[in-house]
């Protein structure tokens, strides 16, 4: 997958910036609680588990397992047609948290459900750096 002119970008705001700064120096970024050692994504103002603020990041290892799956056949609109056909998937990763991001160097046909996997990343832009899953 890379990118093409009509793909969607994700927005770069305040909350997201060090993770996407992250995703252009190759290295997975998740937030950690100071109060409670929570570690979430996506990236937020607050602790999801206990409403605390102050949220540090932590270098992910960039490991997980699919968790769920699908085939993407049919692309969605021509700026992802080369693509076709490509898997979508939710991963989770061994920190805890789950992450929806494509699966990649593989053929599609053999994705299975818990199959381990590690982030690889995908120059689209100068500022993005997409975190995309390949076999481990």
């Amino acid at each position: 997958m890379s990118y093409k002119l009509g793909k969607h970008l994700p927005p770069v705001n305040g909350e997201s910036a060090p993770y996407w700064e992250g995703c252009k120096q190759g290295e997975l970024r998740l937030q950690q609680c100071p109060s409670c050692s929570h570690i979430q994504f996506y990236p937020r103002l607050l602790c999801t588990k206990c409403s605390g603020r102050g949220l540090s990041w932590i270098a992910a290892s960039g490991a997980g397992r699919v968790k769920s799956f699908t085939i993407v056949r049919r692309a969605v609109s021509e700026a992802y047609e080369p693509d076709v056909p490509y898997v979508i998937a939710l991963i989770e990763l061994a920190e805890g948290p789950t992450m929806m991001s494509n699966i990649v160097s593989c053929d599609p046909e053999t994705v299975e459900m818990n199959m381990s996997v590690r982030v690889t990343f995908d120059p689209w832009t100068e500022e993005i750096s997409m975190p995309l899953f390949e076999p481990a």
